[in-house]
């Protein structure tokens, strides 16, 4: 099991998230969250009257518990729709999980990152 952490732009929240649902990753965390990156431009900015602070970013911190055999296409989807090509875009991270329990059955490890619709087809095999 593997932990995806992903910085993105708030902006392209919503649109992560679909893409998420579309691809069965239906489960997941997410804060809002500041911090200060490497963008060369770093000053205060006035916009329609305005200050900008343009130190400190706003952003989108995803947290995602996948097994193994999701982590590329949860990776790349995360990749193809935060994606604008300009500077401050986020990062990705991805760390290994030893273990994984699910409170409400008590359940562990992969099965414990089964979602409803996968409980039901396990199901369905073994009948």
């Amino acid at each position: 099991m593997k932990q995806i952490e992903a910085i993105i732009r708030t902006s392209k929240f919503d649109e992560v998230k679909q893409a998420l649902h579309e691809i069965d990753i239906d489960f997941f965390s997410f804060w809002e969250a500041t911090g200060i990156g490497n963008e060369i431009h770093k000053a205060e900015r006035i916009y329609r009257g305005a200050i900008n602070d343009t130190t400190n970013i706003p952003r989108t911190l995803l947290t995602i518990v996948v097994r193994d055999k999701n982590l590329r296409k949860t990776v790349d989807c995360i990749l193809n729709t935060a994606h604008t090509g300009e500077v401050g875009d986020g990062r990705i991270f991805v760390k290994n999980v030893e273990e994984s329990w699910k409170i409400r059955n008590k359940t562990s490890g992969d099965d414990s990152l089964m979602g409803i619709h996968e409980n039901q087809e396990k199901m369905e095999t073994v009948n």
